[in-house]
């Protein structure tokens, strides 16, 4: 699969949406059903419609995923459930280690398949935290890559 990245257009909106929604279901399988509901409102209505991301996309440029960062942070990474496996994530990683050599990103400790995907990108664990950003209980791996 030929897999570009781009910048987010504001017609990526209904797309990023639903590659978020359908990741999430995918690898969050840990969130309680009224936690998804919320934190499902703050992206469709504060982060996707403000986010510069990195769009991966198809050789027909569909959106296959999204990356966004704040210096050489990982803010946000999520492919769709179609193409998971597909090296749409390793792009995206590949395209921020292009950016910035040294990279962190939080995972949630409890989505041992997104943990396990940033082990094999030679991420390492520095910390973590017993709750998510939001003080919800949903433990955070910090991570590094060097």
């Amino acid at each position: 699969m030929t897999i570009s990245i781009r910048s987010s257009r504001p017609s990526d909106f209904s797309r990023t949406l639903d590659i978020w929604r359908s990741a999430v279901v995918a690898t969050h399988r840990f969130l309680l059903g009224e936690n998804f509901a919320a934190i499902e409102e703050m992206v469709a209505t504060q982060y996707l419609p403000q986010a510069e991301l990195w769009i991966a996309a198809d050789a027909d440029d569909v959106a296959l995923g999204f990356m966004g960062m704040t210096e050489a942070q990982i803010d946000s990474l999520f492919v769709h459930a179609d193409a998971r496996g597909a090296g749409v994530g390793r792009a995206l990683v590949e395209h921020a280690a292009k950016l910035h050599p040294v990279l962190t990103v939080d995972v949630n400790e409890q989505n041992l398949s997104g943990a396990g995907f940033y082990a094999r990108m030679g991420f390492e664990t520095t910390g973590r935290s017993p709750v998510d950003d939001d003080g919800r209980p949903y433990p955070l791996l910090h991570l590094r890559r060097a």
